[in-house]
């Protein structure tokens, strides 16, 4: 495991302190490793639903991959 060192606001710093005290993490170590799990299932989320989205409005190409590169 690696170990890297952020420098934080005051009120990033109050905010951690108030998520170990409710029990979001045992520790402000871990509160971060949440939080950047949590960022990550949410970029994730997103994309999924941008491209279900996509799909939607028939901004896909459907089709043999051969076929289609030779009419571009």
């Amino acid at each position: 495991m690696s170990t890297l060192s952020v420098p934080l606001t005051p009120e990033l710093s109050k905010m951690i302190d108030k998520m170990v005290e409710s029990g979001v993490g045992a520790n402000k170590a871990e509160v971060a490793r949440k939080a950047i799990e949590y960022f990550a299932e949410e970029k994730a989320i997103e994309a999924v639903l941008k491209a279900e989205k996509e799909v939607a409005e028939g901004k896909i190409l459907r089709g043999d991959l051969d076929e289609l590169a030779k009419k571009l």
